[in-house]
């Protein structure tokens, strides 16, 4: 690879993007030369914030048309590009409505993986993430044959939302769907039988070595591609490699470096912080509280369509009330203004539009935690504010926890084991931290009794007692 320096010094801050969306450190000098080799051609006396995504996609058109740069090549200088901008500057490439013509510095997006730099079939993305907005390079053009892509994707998304899967998911079935069909040159699913499963499969444990939460993941995408869009009752392909699913224990804080944490935080970031440390709330049901999920005289938060679409009740922290009373005081006056513009609709739950339609505008549906510029609906297309950005909160809690010198990988959900933890260190039943935390099996809820400092579990070391 021409220009290709195996051992890179810039940016330190763009590997620690790399390092967080799972890209090995060997694949670290690769996403470099594509991030260089975009700069090379296309700066020239520019600022880099001044390019965007018309320069990348161009970029990658001119790749693309390189005999030279195998397909494969493309995608991980796209996924590096997305990385570098997304993630590491916080510049949006995702068109804005109000400014098509340049780069919008929106509240950063979720971006992509790496890719393998050795093998021709791309390596999967982070489990859940949402794919960048700039778009694969295109499959083959349909022939007999041969899979048409965007009419194949249109039916999976369809059955997607006819059994109301969440965006999330669709975003990460189409992804398996489609790497699946790539894998087997573009060949309709139609006409492959179980053995193309096996072998898919296999490849993803045996080759790539995911892990076995990614590899049940791929395999999720394909049964429902055959059973709800092709129609089809596969046979048994049971006897697969399967990825190996080791036992991990979930990284849980102090009570010191919870507070710790918290210090280092302010303003909204804080506040949400706080909540999710305090109610043991994922941050996606954090972000998607509506004003009347929170019920301040009855001391109590509803938490509504959580992980298996389940709603449940969370205790309310009394040491936030105050703080979250001025925080709505603010959300309000922000409510009034949109409602000046006309832009104070808001995204309703399932077919609640149809049943309630002035509901969209009501203060009680709107999100605690709005997002500070409108944004495309995915669904409809219209333009409103929609929630806070989860990224903004998993960075904020990063660089809170490298500033207060934790040396434990820190993020959003450890506030969550943190909350479980210290409930049962305090003597809480494990039955009602099972309910607190919306878990469907207590097995779920048992792992956090394998990381308790004291209680029916703990065990003092034989050293200590010489």
């Amino acid at each position: 690879m021409r220009g290709f320096n195996p051992n890179p010094q810039w940016p330190n801050g763009y590997f620690e993007v790399l390092t967080e969306l799972g890209v090995g450190k060997a694949y670290f000098p690769f996403f470099a030369h594509w991030v260089r080799l975009f700069f090379l051609r296309h700066l020239k006396g520019r600022r880099r914030q001044e390019l965007g995504r018309p320069e990348i996609q161009q970029f990658l058109k001119d790749l693309k048309n390189d005999p030279s740069v195998a397909a494969w090549q493309v995608r991980q200088a796209r996924d590096a590009l997305v990385a570098y901008y997304e993630q590491f500057r916080g510049i949006s490439l995702a068109e804005s409505p109000s400014r098509k013509d340049s780069p919008n510095p929106a509240t950063p997006r979720s971006g992509t993986s790496a890719e393998p730099t050795s093998s021709p079939v791309p390596l999967p993305r982070p489990a859940l993430k949402t794919p960048s907005r700039i778009p694969d390079p295109p499959p083959p053009p349909a022939r007999a044959g041969r899979v048409d892509w965007p009419k194949l994707a249109d039916a999976v998304r369809n059955a997607l939302r006819v059994e109301h899967y969440a965006y999330r998911t669709e975003k990460t079935y189409l992804y398996w769907i489609r790497y699946f069909v790539s894998y087997h040159r573009w060949q309709k699913p139609s006409t492959l039988a179980e053995p193309a499963i096996h072998q898919f499969l296999s490849y993803l444990a045996v080759n790539q070595k995911v892990a076995a939460s990614t590899q049940n993941q791929a395999l999720n995408a394909i049964v429902f591609l055959y059973k709800k869009v092709l129609k089809r009752e596969l046979g048994d392909f049971s006897d697969f490699p399967r990825a190996r699913r080791g036992t991990r224990l979930p990284v849980v804080l102090s009570r010191e470096e919870v507070q710790k944490l918290i210090r280092a935080m302010d303003g909204t970031e804080e506040l949400l912080v706080r909540l999710m440390y305090g109610t043991g709330m994922r941050i996606s049901e954090a972000l998607r509280l509506r004003v009347q999920d929170i019920a301040f005289d009855r001391n109590e938060i509803t938490v509504r369509g959580g992980k298996g679409d389940k709603d449940r009740r969370v205790p309310f922290p009394a040491t936030i009330k105050s703080d979250l009373l001025q925080h709505l005081d603010w959300r309000r006056s922000l409510f009034e203004e949109d409602r000046q513009k006309g832009m104070h609709d808001v995204e309703l739950p399932n077919a609640l539009l149809r049943k309630y339609p002035k509901a969209r505008y009501e203060w009680r549906w709107q999100y605690v935690f709005p997002a500070p510029e409108y944004s495309k609906d995915p669904y409809s297309d219209a333009i409103r504010r929609h929630h806070l950005d989860p990224q903004r909160i998993q960075r904020a809690v990063r660089k809170a926890a490298a500033e207060t010198g934790l040396v434990s990988r820190v993020t959003p959900h450890t506030l969550r084991h943190s909350f479980a933890t210290h409930l049962l260190e305090a003597g809480q039943d494990i039955r009602t931290v099972q309910e607190l935390l919306g878990h469907s099996d207590v097995k779920t809820t048992m792992i956090y009794t394998h990381v308790l400092n004291k209680g029916p579990l703990g065990v003092v070391s034989p050293l200590d007692t010489l």
